[in-house]
Formats: structure tokens, C-alpha cells, sequence
């Protein structure tokens, strides 16, 4: 129950990004595709920084919560906001001058760099709406409150989807945007959900005895540090497996635009699935860290293995499901036989790579709401750059496997991951029930 919610609104932020890919798809062309392809490759290892970064308020607010220490959460969301604000103009300078200048220099068809730029720039803006938002989406998660987050994502894809339709084909007197459209779509929808958020949690008498001490001006470097602390790596943990699939878009772009776009619309798939794991890995978070906070250390046991058994039947029916539904799924996104028939064969290889991306990401969710993130951060290092994309490397492009190989090196990156920090979640809590 505290899952489900969770996976809803984890899933309607990839819903934004598959929803532009499938209008440019079928709407602006290939050429279109590839460059979303590329601005989402390059801007999802920004957004990642910032919404890991937001995450570290999560586990602490359900440890507090565990000790019924009410004001130490509202004085956690005061900090948390200063924290996100700061790090949304950070990260919007990264995107508006290092991620264009990153384009320039990696080998793309100057036609998908030049249809980019205007996406890439709305995008960026938008950073900072979806950063408050994840403040007071973060507070509420972290309090066992998910279903309101779940219900403003919703409204806001649908919000997404209509205006971008609107805009990118031009109707209702717009002239058609193309690729631009999709991101005023974005920064709009974004706007919007922001406020709706900020609003519920402040007004909501689910929050009165949270919020009596929550003020914008408060601000604390000791609570800032707790959240950094913990929020840092998670958010390096995100770029370390986010930043190996973009660069696993920039090779499969450095084959050809067809190899670029069938791995986008594969990805758009996997990234769905992959959401719904990440609301399991969430809960596991929130309960683990609620548990943790009251030091019950055979309910997070027990809680732990519950989430391992819920991802792995959730990622064992999506994979069979790709795989029966291979040569059908791709025409969701795109017309282009040739894009099809190669993001067909991905999705054979995705519904395998799967069941390690749930695994993994529900131990990374385990570990950190015992507040352990260190060891897991420097595990998604060694399994992603170490082992994964070398292996990408070695078979998509110098033996010449292409995109399929690429995205076998992908698979054994993510099995490394799922394995070792199974171990490591296993260690930690044997490790603290002897201390019964």
C-alpha cells in the first residue's frame, strides 16, 4: 500500500519523458527522436544530482519520525528547501553551458545537436520547480503520506501530454513548435505541480504538528550537513547508473541515429519498469528508516526481504511481457521499421538486465534507510564504469556487436551491482541484530 503510490508518481515522471519521446516520434520525425534522445541522455544525469540530493531527506525524516521527534522534521524540510533551491540554479548553470558544450564534442549529427538546443534550455529551467517540489514530496514520503504526490504527478502528465500535442503539432492558433513545444510543455506542467505540492503540505492538518516549526528563513549548517550527507552519495549512486545508459546513448549514437533512436525507445520501456522498482526500493526506505529510527531490527529484516520478493515478481512479469510483445511495443513510439526492428531485439535483451536493475535498486533502498551509502555509492562506481560499460565498449564498438552489445555490457553491470549490494544490505543487518 505504501508502495503503490510511490511507483504511480516515480512512474509519471519517466510518463513526462516517454510521453514527449512518443509525440516527437510519431510527429517531428527521427531526427527528432534522436535529439530527445540525446538532450534526455545528457540532462538525466542533472536531474539525478538533484533529485538524489533531494532524497536524502527521506530516510531522515522517517528516522525522526520513528523517535516522534516532530519538530526535527519540519526543521529538515526548512534546510531541505534552502538545499534544493541552491542546487537547482547549480545545476541549470551546468546544464545551459557544460551540457551544451558536452554535444559539441561528442560526435553527434550536427542536425539532432542543432534541434536539440531549444529542448535542452526549457528543460534546464524547469529544474527548479521540480526541486520544490521534491522538498515537500520528499517530507511527505518520508512520513508514510505518498497517495497526494501520486495525484498531482497524474494531473500533471495529463496537463503534459495535451499541452504537448498542442504545441508540437500546432493547433488552437500555435504555430507548430516541434521539439521546443515538448519543453514549454514541461516547464509549465512542472510550474504548476510545484505549487499544488507546497500548498497540500502546508495546508494539510495531516501535517499541523510537523510544520508548527517549519519556517523558510530557518536555516541550520548541521541539519544541512545531515541531508547532504546522506543525499550526496545518493545522488552520486543515481549518476554513476544514469550517467553509464547516457553514455551508452552517446555510443549507440556514434553508430548511427537508427542505433541512437532504437535505444531510446527501448529505454523509454525499461525506464517505466524500472520506476515501478524504484517505488519499491522507496517504501523499503521509509520503512526500513521508520524501523531503524525505533531500533526494530526484525522488522527491517523483515521488510527487506519483502521488497526483494516484490521486484523480482514484478520485473519477471515485464520481462516476460517484453519479450512476447517484442515486435509490437516499439510502433508506441515510432513508425521507422528500421528503429523498430532493432528496438525489438533490446527488448529481448531488457527483459533479462531487468530483473538485476530491480534487485539492485531495491538493496541501494534498504541500505539507505539505514542511513548506509557510502560502500553502496563506491558498488554502483565499480559495477557501472568498472565492469559495465568497458564490456559495453568492448562488444558494441570495438568487436562491432553494436547496440546489442552495448546493451549486453549494460546487463552484466547491473547483475555485479544487484549481487553485491544484496551482500552488503544482508551484512549491515546481521551486523545491527547482534547488537540485540
Amino acid at each position: 500500500m505504501l508502495a503503490g503510490p510511490v511507483v504511480v508518481s516515480q512512474l509519471g515522471h519517466t510518463l513526462v519523458l516517454a510521453v514527449d519521446s512518443i509525440i516527437v516520434g510519431h510527429f517531428a520525425g527521427t531526427i527528432s527522436l534522436a535529439a530527445v534522445s540525446l538532450v534526455h541522455s545528457v540532462f538525466m544525469v542533472v536531474l539525478v544530482l538533484g533529485t538524489g540530493i533531494a532524497y536524502g531527506l527521506t530516510p531522515l525524516i522517517a528516522q525522526e519520525n520513528g523517535k516522534s521527534n516532530h519538530q526535527e522534521c519540519s526543521r529538515l524540510l526548512s534546510n531541505s528547501m534552502w538545499i534544493n533551491g541552491i542546487v537547482a540554479i547549480l545545476l541549470f548553470l551546468v546544464v545551459y553551458h557544460g551540457s551544451m558544450f558536452a554535444m559539441y564534442h561528442v560526435s553527434q549529427d550536427p542536425r539532432v545537436i542543432e534541434t536539440a538546443k531549444s529542448y535542452l534550455l526549457l528543460l534546464g529551467i524547469s529544474i527548479f520547480p521540480l526541486m520544490i517540489f521534491q522538498a515537500f514530496k520528499q517530507f511527505a514520503e518520508g512520513l508514510g503520506f505518498t497517495k497526494q504526490a501520486m495525484q498531482i504527478t497524474i494531473w500533471g502528465n495529463v496537463l503534459n501530454l495535451l499541452l504537448a500535442v498542442v504545441l508540437v503539432k500546432g493547433m488552437f492558433g500555435f504555430a507548430p513548435m516541434g521539439v521546443k513545444g515538448i519543453g514549454v510543455a514541461t516547464l509549465v506542467d512542472r510550474i504548476l505541480m510545484m505549487i499544488v505540492m507546497v500548498w497540500y503540505v502546508l495546508k494539510s492538518r495531516n501535517f499541523k504538528a510537523y510544520i508548527n516549526h517549519f519556517s523558510i528563513q530557518f536555516v541550520d549548517l548541521s541539519r544541512i550537513t545531515r541531508i547532504i550527507r546522506i543525499g550526496l552519495p545518493v545522488a552520486m549512486q543515481y549518476i554513476f547508473e544514469i550517467g553509464a545508459f547516457a553514455v551508452a546513448a552517446l555510443m549507440a549514437g556514434k553508430i548511427g541515429a537508427v542505433d541512437q533512436a532504437a535505444h531510446q525507445t527501448a529505454i523509454t520501456f525499461v525506464a517505466m519498469t524500472y520506476m515501478m522498482a524504484g517505488g519499491v526500493a522507496s517504501a523499503a526506505t521509509i520503512k526500513v528508516g521508520n524501523s531503524f529510527g525505533s531500533q526494530n531490527y526484525f522488522r527491517i529484516q523483515k521488510f527487506s526481504a519483502v521488497s526483494y520478493h516484490l521486484v523480482i515478481v514484478f520485473m519477471l512479469f515485464f520481462a516476460v511481457v517484453f519479450t512476447i510483445f517484442n515486435q509490437y511495443l516499439p510502433y508506441l513510439i515510432t513508425s521507422d521499421s528500421a528503429v523498430v526492428t532493432l528496438a525489438a531485439q533490446l527488448l529481448v535483451i531488457a527483459g533479462i538486465f531487468q530483473v538485476f536493475d530491480g534487485t539492485q535498486v531495491v538493496g541501494l533502498g534498504t541500505l539507505r534507510g539505514m542511513g548506509d551509502v557510502r560502500i553502496p555509492t563506491s558498488i554502483t562506481f565499480f559495477a557501472y564504469w568498472i565492469v559495465g560499460l568497458p564490456i559495453a565498449y568492448l562488444l558494441g564498438i570495438k568487436h562491432e556487436f553494436g547496440v546489442e552489445g552495448i546493451w549486453y555490457g549494460l546487463t552484466f553491470g547491473l547483475l555485479t551491482s544487484s549481487v553485491l549490494l544484496y551482500f552488503r544490505s544482508q551484512y549491515i543487518i546481521k551486523r545491527h541484530m547482534k547488537t540485540l
